[in-house]
């Protein structure tokens, strides 16, 4: 009787599996054009709570204050800026092809490099050698592809249109998340406890303290780099000076650093005979090169006591395989799962040692 009870309800269990799946990918469709959106919003509220929390306490505890606070600032120091560097992305783009494309590109003669003393006569005398024996062909003959390769990169720039929006609605739903950041937060947490349990808890709050890791070692310091050694450009008297400041943030935020466009540009202040605005902008890339080893550490510990090898890892596989929305779920994804295993492995005692003769025992042999 019971298995025949047993055999009714597995249809049963089917057809609900099937309503269940079918729900599920009806709501994703539904919220499917608000996900990036909410995704920004929720990591920019997670990152920048506790400031939030700050902030209420020093405007006598009115959330509503609070919340107008940090939406200025929100639309003042991200959005706004965003918005402007992608108008001059644009702007910038037609005179940028038409120079890449208009056949003025000639090496340069490098008459200064005569005035160096002992080897200055022998540089200069090498260049001129390297030109006349078809450097100058070569870059005529790369000269056409060089314009299409710059004319595709800012044909780009048309999808950055979708991108504004999804700042209006990451600008809404961090509102949203501001007003009812506990209730969300609480809810979230509860539904990770029905499923984990503790860890499933756990994970969740690890996963806030990652995220602000991110946004403070990584962003915060990506941003501190491209901005002052976009400062040095400008300064320095590099055109595109906006453009290359975009372009350091993003070398930045995938650990490539700022060097790949400050290099260019302090050899192109040689190359056009500035020496005294190239040694300058030469000191200044040396200070903006090196500033990440010193604050980047320092604010991924401030964020979660996370190895740092972890983080940037997550960092550059999150940006390969999600775009940039990866910057913040590829830390995430590892650091709850590096502390899941971590927990799960000391849930038994260590191993015993082992016996002499095995291979994991031996010493190494004394040096000679």
């Amino acid at each position: 009787m019971n298995s025949l009870q047993r055999q009714k309800d597995l249809p049963q269990i089917i057809f609900s599996l099937m309503f269940i799946v079918l729900m599920l990918v009806a709501c994703f469709w539904v919220v499917q054009p608000f996900i990036l959106g909410f995704a920004w919003a929720s990591m920019v509220v997670i990152a920048t709570w506790p400031l939030m929390v700050r902030l209420q306490g020093w405007l006598w505890g009115r959330r509503s204050l609070a919340v107008l606070v940090m939406t200025l600032l929100l639309l003042l120091l991200f959005i706004i800026p965003i918005a402007l560097l992608v108008n001059s992305l644009i702007d910038n783009s037609r005179p940028l092809i038409a120079w890449a494309t208009s056949g003025h590109l000639t090496p340069p003669t490098l008459d200064w490099l005569r005035r160096l003393p002992l080897v200055g006569e022998k540089l200069w005398n090498a260049w001129h050698n390297l030109l006349a024996g078809g450097g100058s062909a070569a870059l005529a003959k790369a000269q056409p592809y060089i314009g299409r390769t710059t004319g595709f990169f800012f044909a780009q720039a048309g999808h950055f249109g979708r991108f504004i929006m999804h700042l209006g609605l990451m600008l809404l739903f961090s509102i949203l998340l501001f007003w009812r950041g506990e209730q969300v937060g609480m809810g979230i947490r509860h539904f990770a406890w029905r499923l984990g349990g503790r860890r499933g808890d756990a994970a969740v709050v690890l996963a806030g303290q990652a995220v602000r890791a991110v946004a403070l070692g990584v962003v915060v310091t990506a941003l501190v780099q491209g901005v002052l050694g976009g400062i040095g450009l400008a300064i320095s008297g590099i055109p595109y000076a906006t453009l290359l400041t975009v372009l350091m943030i993003l070398f930045c935020l995938v650990q490539l650093g700022p060097l790949p466009v400050l290099i260019p540009a302090i050899i192109w202040l040689y190359w056009s005979g500035d020496t005294t605005w190239g040694t300058v902008l030469l000191v200044w890339s040396c200070v903006v090169g090196t500033l990440d080893n010193v604050l980047r550490p320092v604010l991924i510990r401030m964020g979660a006591d996370l190895p740092m090898i972890l983080i940037l890892s997550g960092v550059i596989g999150g940006l390969i395989a999600f775009g940039m929305i990866g910057l913040f779920i590829g830390p995430v994804v590892l650091a709850v799962s590096y502390r899941l295993l971590s927990v799960w492995m000391h849930e038994t005692p260590l191993p015993p040692p082992a016996q002499d003769g095995d291979v994991l025992s031996a010493a190494p042999p004394p040096p000679r």
